[in-house]
């Protein structure tokens, strides 16, 4: 009979993965709170740079459950839009991003052009 040792301590080892979790769980939470403070009934956020007068600028969307636009001020846009920037400082902004409340996520949103159309080859316009 061979000996088997002592069995690896498991539990100790998904205690970092566990706390990463709560973490990860708790900063939803608030994100997801302090955006219903910001405008009440936002559970998305759209960001889009466009170049106004040229002038680098941030178009944002707040967007309820049922993907309707919430009616906001220019000052909830950008409590909003400080909000993700402070959550997500390593996010890079110059692209089209959708925040998703729910669940934390905060994805590219640049337009896509199906391949059939054969229109992914145009030049891309820089600002």
């Amino acid at each position: 009979m061979q000996n088997q040792g002592t069995p690896a301590p498991r539990a100790a080892a998904a205690i970092p993965g566990a706390r990463a979790a709560r973490r990860r769980a708790e900063f939803v939470d608030v994100v997801a709170r302090q955006l219903h403070q910001i405008a009440p009934g936002t559970v998305r956020v759209r960001t889009v740079p466009v170049l106004v007068e040229d002038r680098r600028r941030m178009w944002v969307e707040l967007i309820d459950a049922t993907g309707g636009v919430v009616s906001t001020s220019a000052d909830q846009c950008r409590q909003a839009y400080g909000l993700l920037r402070r959550g997500f400082p390593a996010a890079d902004w110059t692209r089209p991003r959708l925040y998703l409340a729910p669940t934390g996520e905060l994805v590219d949103d640049t337009p896509r052009v199906p391949a059939e159309l054969g229109i992914d080859t145009a030049p891309e316009v820089t600002a």
